[in-house]
């Protein structure tokens, strides 16, 4: 690959992750450069009237995304290529009633979603961002995103003196020990209030508002380490939330750099991690609703989706060099050694031959070299939007992802070399061509 732009690609992914502490936020950095590329924002309460040659996203609850290239041919005939990710990632998230004091201090109540490494989250220089819904000058209800940027939280580890077998035998009870740590408390034994420091957050951002005003809040905590490239060679990337903004990433730039005739469509869904079952989430409506938008016709539609084939991008599980008995011994990807197609015999994955095969032969004529991910046979396997959309929508779907250490950690750790393979593959799979459901 060449220097100069392996360099720049992975220095923007770093910025992107780094703009983007919650979904919310990713959301509203995929929408700004899908502005700056000259894409027009649809409002769903809209009539819409979609020209050929048009390009148009569309978001929904601020934090899930939608982008369609309109091309010239026929949709019925060409069908659609799409690539699917999710915005959200493990994490505390803040209780609405939020304020605990304890001992003297101010700290916060938070519940964990997602499947988090709690263990990771400690001892970390938090910060706090999210969306926040208030009372505006009108009375009306109005939402605004909010970052404070810099680390006003942290929860303490536990001494190693007053728990002789934390390094043997220590659990960790999500309501009692993960929370977080903000200031002591004012006056002695007063508790602060939460909404205040919210309601001074958003003043510094230009939004007026008063504690009073704030009606509820979506926020959650992140870790404030900024994403970095590691190693003595630099092969790492290292980051919060790479799974699976890296993928959001990749599949954005590989849209934008597409050319040629195809239908090229991206969604970035939110509530991967905890089932999908929302109104933005995979399992929800958006996607389905916008084709039919698209395509009113049923049965023109259908016969568009037979046409079409959808790649689900969300990491893997790479070898672990210090647990290589966890892994099937014939199937443990690389970090670096390109993107991996993930299967599943219960399909926990959608991938199958014909889709496998399809991303097989972009990567050979991409020159991208390409990886299997299956899990050991008596261990359970996690899932990704990939079966809920071919569910959902009908449409042929493959699962793959680039191989990355320390999934759902605080901290997590990718390839230097994957996330730019993965764009190739994907820039290829946009622009080519493909006759799909041959059979002899």
């Amino acid at each position: 690959m060449n220097d100069a732009v392996h360099s720049d690609f992975n220095d923007d992914l770093l910025r992107f992750i780094a703009a983007s502490p919650t979904p919310f936020h990713a959301t509203a950095e995929m929408a700004r450069r899908l502005t700056e590329a000259g894409f027009e924002r649809l409002q769903e309460a809209d009539h819409w009237q979609l020209q050929t040659g048009g390009r148009y996203f569309v978001t929904r609850n601020d934090s899930s995304i939608l982008a369609f290239v309109h091309a010239a041919e026929p949709l019925v005939e060409a069908g659609i290529r799409m690539v699917g990710a999710h915005t959200d990632s493990p994490c505390l998230k803040i209780k609405p009633h939020a304020d605990i004091q304890s001992a003297g201090y101010s700290q916060v109540g938070v519940e964990v979603y997602g499947g988090a490494l709690l263990n990771t989250w400690f001892d970390r220089d938090l910060s706090i961002a999210g969306r926040v819904t208030y009372k505006d000058s009108d009375s009306e209800p109005c939402s605004s995103l909010i970052d404070f940027c810099a680390p006003v939280a942290v929860v303490p580890s536990l001494a190693i003196h007053l728990d002789r077998e934390a390094n043997r035998n220590r659990s960790i009870n999500a309501q009692e020990d993960i929370r977080p740590l903000l200031m002591l408390a004012p006056n002695g034994d007063q508790p602060t209030l939460f909404k205040q420091v919210v309601s001074e957050q958003l003043k510094q951002q230009g939004v007026n508002i008063g504690a009073a005003d704030i009606l509820d809040f979506e926020l959650c905590l992140y870790d404030t380490q900024t994403p970095a490239l590691v190693g003595l060679k630099r092969e790492f990337i290292a980051s919060a939330r790479l799974d699976n903004l890296l993928s959001c990433y990749v599949g954005l730039q590989a849209l934008l750099s597409a050319d040629g005739e195809q239908h090229r469509l991206l969604v970035c869904n939110d509530h991967e991690e905890v089932g999908s079952a929302s109104a933005c989430g995979a399992k929800g409506p958006m996607l389905d609703q916008f084709l039919q938008r698209l395509s009113p016709d049923v049965s023109e539609r259908m016969r568009m989706l037979d046409r079409s084939i959808m790649v689900s991008a969300d990491n893997a599980h790479g070898i672990h060099p210090n647990f290589t008995a966890k892994h099937d011994a014939q199937h443990g990807p690389l970090l670096n050694g390109g993107p991996v197609i993930k299967v599943n015999a219960n399909q926990r994955y959608a991938t199958n031959s014909e889709t496998s095969g399809m991303f097989r032969l972009l990567c050979q004529e991409a020159g991208i070299a390409v990886q299997s991910f299956v899990s050991r046979t008596d261990m359970e396997c996690g899932s990704t939007i990939g079966p809920i959309t071919s569910a959902e929508v009908g449409v042929r779907t493959i699962d793959v992802g680039v191989p990355t250490f320390a999934m759902h950690s605080v901290r997590e750790l990718a390839g230097s070399d994957d996330a730019l393979a993965l764009k190739k593959v994907l820039e290829l799979f946009f622009k080519r061509p493909l006759r799909l459901g041959h059979s002899v």
